[in-house]
């Protein structure tokens, strides 16, 4: 273990030279736990503990490297050095000696700090010991509190390691889980974040529901939609199974800018009101971006509509007009809530079929086509003559731009 140690400090690692640290100078928290369980990382995310002037050393290794330099916190003395492929947080040690600093942290497993040095691992806590077992055990209910994040980032980091949370441990954070109302919403909207990445997030979602770390948030949740966050899971892994390309989309980030998977996006409307208005809301609170947002409504609209019963070809159509890039997402929330495959299964044969003209229209004739050879003005109306007139090949009814047009025609006459 300490083999690894050492290489997050090694020249061909570490993102900067160690001689431009003071003695004593330590790496504490997740990449020390990390290194204990052989977790390595592409992106290096080290934390480092001096005795003084932290900032000051940040903003010389800055200056020395021409990286990135944020001053985190002035008070307390915290800033960060962003490199290509590492950032490094430097901090100024609490208290008058580093067991002091690692008696106030949050969990034991993160109260670990490493020597680069002497190459010697400093554990008062005894955190390795719960590393080995697979425990998250609180330092003291005090520290806890004094960050209430420390509430929710206990089940996140639950779901990532595979760890079980110590009982004691378990019982404080109900007992302050009230103080995650006193929370900066965008924080909350992380450690959240985190947690709807992957399966083994989602037992831990929906504890941190019951045990009110979420609801306060969610107010809309009820037991039986929360329950549901496990059967959304088992939805997409059945879907995946039956449909391997539509599988392929829900690992996918909605947006290369917005790292939330279309299956996130299903957990979350889950948790969200199923009232889209209500859900959109809720979402803006929580700092959620536009993109997901619409997602989620998105695909709480479409649900509706697919638990309204067969559609006819029109109906079909301006379904797939809505769902639009959310249809997986949809797909999803409609097994989990219904669990019937032949029903959802024409839907997702469209959905795969990139020539299918129900759920992937095609535009025969432009808006600058009607205005020119039906003599009409630019107006709403020709955005109407062109949806009907996909609606129409998408029935069978049009199949040429001569045929459109004069399809587009008729309904003129006939409306007006």
């Amino acid at each position: 273990m300490s083999n690894f140690l050492n290489s997050l400090v090694c020249p061909g690692n570490c993102p900067f030279d160690l001689e431009l640290l003071p003695k004593p100078a330590y790496i504490v928290g997740g990449a020390v736990r990390d290194g204990l369980l052989g977790r390595k990382r592409e992106y290096l995310d080290l934390d480092f503990v001096l005795p003084g002037d932290a900032v000051g050393v940040a903003r010389n290794i800055a200056k020395h490297y021409q990286a990135g330099f944020v001053l985190l916190d002035a008070e307390r003395e915290i800033a960060r050095v962003v490199f290509p492929n590492a950032t490094a947080d430097f901090a100024r040690q609490e208290g008058d000696t580093l067991e002091v600093d690692l008696h106030r942290r949050d969990f034991t497993i993160n109260a670990i700090a490493y020597d680069p040095y002497r190459q010697k691992i400093i554990d008062p806590l005894k955190g390795e010991e719960d590393i080995k077992a697979g425990i998250l055990r609180m330092v003291s209910p005090a520290n806890l509190q004094d960050d209430p994040l420390r509430l929710l980032r206990g089940y996140r980091q639950a779901s990532q390691l595979g760890f079980s949370i110590e009982a004691k441990t378990q019982a404080a954070i109900c007992s302050l889980a009230s103080h995650v109302t006193s929370l900066a919403a965008e924080r909350v909207r992380v450690e959240i974040s985190y947690m709807l990445t992957k399966p083994e997030g989602t037992p831990w979602l929906k504890k941190a529901w019951e045990d009110n770390l979420l609801s306060p948030f969610f107010k809309s949740a009820t037991p039986e939609r929360v329950a549901k966050l496990m059967e959304v899971d088992r939805a997409a892994s059945l879907l995946a199974q039956s449909w391997m390309e539509l599988g392929k989309k829900f690992p996918e980030y909605i947006r290369d800018t917005v790292k939330t998977t279309w299956l996130g996006i299903a957990k979350l409307a889950m948790l969200a009101s199923p009232d889209p208005e209500v859900a959109e809301i809720e979402l803006q609170n929580l700092t959620y971006s536009r993109a997901e947002i619409k997602a989620v409504t998105t695909a709480l609209k479409s649900l509706k509509t697919l638990n309204s019963g067969e559609m006819s070809l029109r109906e079909q159509f301006f379904f797939f007009q809505t769902a639009g890039d959310v249809f997986p997402t949809t797909t999803i929330l409609f097994m989990a809530d219904n669990n019937r495959v032949e029903a959802i299964a024409p839907l997702i044969a469209r959905y795969l079929d990139p020539d299918d003209l129900v759920s992937h229209s095609t535009q025969l004739v432009s808006g600058k086509d009607i205005i020119l050879y039906l003599n009409i003005p630019s107006s709403p109306l020709v955005g109407e003559l062109l949806t009907e007139i996909k609606v129409a090949q998408a029935e069978g009814k049009v199949s040429t731009p001569h045929e459109a047009i004069e399809f587009a025609r008729q309904l003129i006459e006939d409306w007006n």
